[in-house]
């Protein structure tokens, strides 16, 4: 194969594996930046997927070609609601924020297997008939040699989670929403006294995180998995937030540490047109997004300055 088509193969894959990342760190970053740890992106993300899909099979004959997309934003809403759960454990009653995303994580493990057993006496869902395909965007994939690398084969997903990337950036760094929900996160008595509600912006922050986990297991569950079982979103969210750890809390820096983890994911489809890992075994390229993931942080965790009330439950009127 030629190293322009090789190329475009692995960036591709990259891309696929990447997306969910993309949307999961996204709502890690609104979450943390509000002074929120959320250990619960995992949760988040069998959430989303389990919703997606049994949506997506209740309702494909209703909804035809439509349907993934709206399967989509019922996993949005169901996840952001379900985030709740966290952020009144976290916010109002103050308990610790660690310990409520890690329940989370096993609540909604344990009800996706729950209702999937008593909805379809078995432990899995059956295949969905109306997953996301790949397409190719007109008149962009004739451009040469970027047309096929980038506008070539591509899911529309994937252009979406690049999109919010960059929007998410100019949420949090150029609108007034954005400066009170860092606020709120660096120095939330501060923003107390002018007049910010600390509550209510981490509501919010946690709530979009619930959104846009949701979002990213929904997108996996109809690109990737195409069905629903305990292994469908395994070990996602948790490389999601190492995303938003490497990429220092920042909207641009999870989207290059997400693409960057995708490829790493990627490793054990495209290995065999890459002439070094061809003759590496298959269980290696299977641990690498871990190993990496771990490599990852190791390096650049000391670098990284997260929110300076990241963790910190606030007491109002506490002056």
């Amino acid at each position: 194969m030629e190293f322009l088509e090789v190329f475009s193969r692995i960036l591709g894959s990259a891309v696929i594996f990447a997306t969910p990342l993309i949307f999961t760190a996204l709502g890690g970053v609104f979450s943390e930046r509000s002074g929120v740890i959320n250990i619960g992106l995992e949760g988040l993300m069998i959430m989303g997927a389990f919703v997606g899909i049994v949506f997506n099979l209740t309702f494909h004959t209703v909804f035809g070609a439509a349907t993934p997309w709206i399967s989509m934003l019922a996993a949005v809403v169901v996840s952001a609601l379900f985030s709740l759960v966290h952020a009144v454990a976290s916010i109002t009653f103050r308990a610790d924020q660690v310990v409520s995303g890690v329940a989370i994580n096993f609540l909604a493990l344990g009800i996706g297997l729950f209702l999937t057993k008593q909805w379809y006496d078995k432990g899995q869902t059956d295949f969905i008939k109306q997953p996301f395909y790949s397409s190719d965007v007109p008149v962009l994939n004739k451009i040469p040699v970027i047309g096929e690398m980038l506008f070539s084969g591509w899911y529309w997903t994937s252009y979406l989670a690049i999109g919010m990337a960059f929007a998410a950036w100019f949420v949090l760094y150029k609108t007034p929403f954005g400066l009170r929900l860092r606020s709120v996160g660096e120095h939330p008595m501060a923003a107390d006294t002018n007049g910010i509600h600390v509550y209510r912006m981490r509501y919010i922050g946690v709530m979009i995180s619930g959104a846009l986990g949701g979002l990213g297991g929904s997108v996996y569950a109809m690109t990737v998995a195409l069905n629903f079982s305990h292994g469908t979103i395994l070990g996602q969210g948790f490389i999601s937030l190492a995303a938003v750890i490497f990429g220092k809390w920042h909207p641009l820096g999870a989207l290059g540490a997400a693409v960057f983890f995708g490829f790493a994911q990627s490793l054990s489809i495209v290995s065999s047109d890459i002439a070094f890992l061809e003759d590496v075994p298959s269980v290696f390229m299977l641990i690498a997004p871990y190993v990496l993931t771990i490599l990852a942080l190791a390096g650049f965790i000391g670098r990284a300055e997260a929110p300076k009330s990241l963790g910190e439950a606030y007491i109002k009127g506490n002056r």
